[in-house]
């Protein structure tokens, strides 16, 4: 068999197109007509985003620092927002709920490249009640649930074997106890200080609305692009 040349790669990154008009619709969006508060246009975006045919538009990015101020990021599901919070879940034990334990504050970023969009926002976290964290597993899949059995996030692991071993004895624990619980999964919740909504545009004049919470309330501005 012959041997596939590997890609150079820079090359292979100046071919790649970004927002190609195949791919992606480019919306206007004036900001004059944004919501007074950031979460009904989150809202409205996200929607947009999943009927647009975004895959896994709830997926987003969320960056953490440990005790040393070192910064992580990694890419996690959106569990629900309202206006006190942006929630997402993980184990308390895993190397996001350490850093969450050193430096409660922390930033999330979605981006729909269906749409040219991106949406970001940073603010302290806190832990919800242990009841909340096993109230929302449950709420999920068999599959979620199973997951969270497994346990041992982030910790090393010294065979594929212990995993699949694991993995089947937290499925079975799973399909026979749907309300097994999970001690130390934890459902987090972001409290937004800034949210920022980035609109693409074909011009590069890309339009960037950022809400700041203040002692009064929300207020609005645009920052350059």
């Amino acid at each position: 068999m012959a041997h596939q040349e590997e890609p150079e790669l820079d090359g292979l990154l100046r071919s790649l197109r970004v927002w190609s008009p195949e791919a992606t619709e480019l919306r206007p969006f004036d900001p004059d007509t944004a919501p007074p508060t950031p979460l009904p246009l989150f809202t409205t975006w996200l929607a947009e985003a999943a009927r647009a045919g975004q895959p896994e538009p709830h997926a987003m990015s969320l960056a953490t620092t440990d005790e040393e101020g070192r910064p992580d990021v990694r890419v996690l599901l959106l569990h629900g927002a309202d206006a006190d919070g942006w929630t997402f879940a993980t184990h308390a034990t895993s190397r996001k709920g350490r850093d969450l334990a050193a430096d409660p504050y922390a930033a999330l970023a979605f981006y729909w490249p269906v749409l040219g969009r991106q949406v970001r926002v940073r603010g302290p976290v806190t832990a919800t009640p242990p009841e909340a964290g096993q109230a929302d597993l449950h709420a999920r899949s068999t599959g979620a649930l199973a997951a969270a059995l497994t346990g041992h996030q982030s910790e090393p692991l010294p065979s594929l074997d212990d995993l699949r071993r694991a993995s089947e004895t937290a499925w079975d624990q799973a399909r026979e106890n749907p309300t097994a619980p999970a001690p130390t999964w934890t459902l987090y919740r972001l409290h937004p200080r800034t949210v920022e909504f980035f609109q693409g545009d074909p011009d590069r004049r890309h339009i960037r609305l950022e809400y700041r919470r203040t002692e009064f309330g929300w207020e609005r501005g645009l920052l350059w692009p």
